[in-house]
């Protein structure tokens, strides 16, 4: 069965900054910053003591900072005892929160188990988090399940269950990087690249990210602020990208409106392959 695709995926995620929903400094700083998306964590970074008291910390935040931005929870995953408290929780901020994140995905159940929670009044959607073999198994039907408005690849977990190391290149992602955007294309939902393992502004934190832009994917975590321009620079488009694209569209536009059949520009056809393309560099600028 098919679930209709949320409004929400069409928000901006090029730099999605995560922190932790334990530390109200840092996570008012993530707030405040010029991420796309702060992603307010109640999973890997607080502890089992600390899970009731930051899921009652974050609620003033994301009430505060939601009006003004992209503001998202990452939950505890299915079968903690945090579960079910964290998705009411989440269902009780409304409209100021975008979404929910959920951890370690594996198959649609999951997701239909949440949006029972989360209640049919509820408009928070999910970004599906992809963590474990299973879930990159089953990531078709888990691409269309309940409010679902994008998937993400969560290296640390996955890694581990495959027995990859750490210091794997992203190269070495290939078959789960494509499994996962073809997924999230076909269902026409955003595909975001997970974090990458270091919080360095360095070299191979832009190639890593640069490696997932050029294959078509929306956007990528960052776990420290120094890393938020590079992502952002790396999922936007060049000033002349934009006008290529506002040219191709312009093109199509004038050779419809004489009823031509093709459309050229600067000696080379044109078809709906080029229209599509034009039209998603103009959606990563906002136009």
């Amino acid at each position: 069965m098919r679930f209709p695709v949320t409004s929400e995926q069409h928000l901006r995620r090029r730099a999605v900054l995560v922190a932790p929903g334990s530390d109200e400094r840092k996570a008012g700083k993530a707030l405040a910053s010029v991420a796309d998306e702060v992603v307010l964590d109640l999973e890997d970074a607080v502890t089992p003591d600390w899970k009731s008291a930051s899921r009652d910390l974050i609620a003033p935040l994301v009430r505060t900072y939601g009006a003004g931005r992209t503001v998202s929870v990452r939950i505890n995953g299915r079968g903690t005892e945090w579960f079910e408290d964290d998705l009411r929780a989440c269902a009780e901020l409304g409209d100021a929160l975008a979404s929910i994140v959920f951890p370690k995905v594996e198959s649609a159940d999951d997701l239909v188990d949440a949006d029972r929670i989360l209640g049919k009044d509820s408009p928070v959607g999910i970004q599906a988090l992809i963590e474990t073999p299973a879930g990159v198994q089953n990531i078709d039907e888990i691409v269309v399940g309940p409010r679902v408005a994008g998937v993400i690849i969560g290296y640390a977990d996955l890694g581990a269950a495959l027995g990859r190391a750490r210091t794997a290149a992203p190269e070495h992602w290939l078959y789960v990087q494509d499994r996962v955007l073809h997924a999230a294309r076909s269902a026409g939902v955003q595909a975001i690249d997970g974090p990458f393992l270091g919080i360095a502004d360095d070299a191979a934190f832009q190639h890593s990210a640069r490696w997932v832009s050029d294959l078509g994917f929306d956007g990528k975590w960052v776990i420290h602020p120094a890393q938020i321009d590079s992502a952002t620079a790396a999922f936007t488009p060049t000033g002349e990208q934009v006008e290529a694209a506002r040219k191709v569209l312009a093109a199509l536009e004038e050779a419809e409106a004489r009823g031509a059949g093709a459309a050229q520009l600067d000696g080379q056809m044109l078809d709906e392959a080029v229209a599509v393309a034009a039209r998603r560099t103009l959606t990563k600028i906002g136009a």
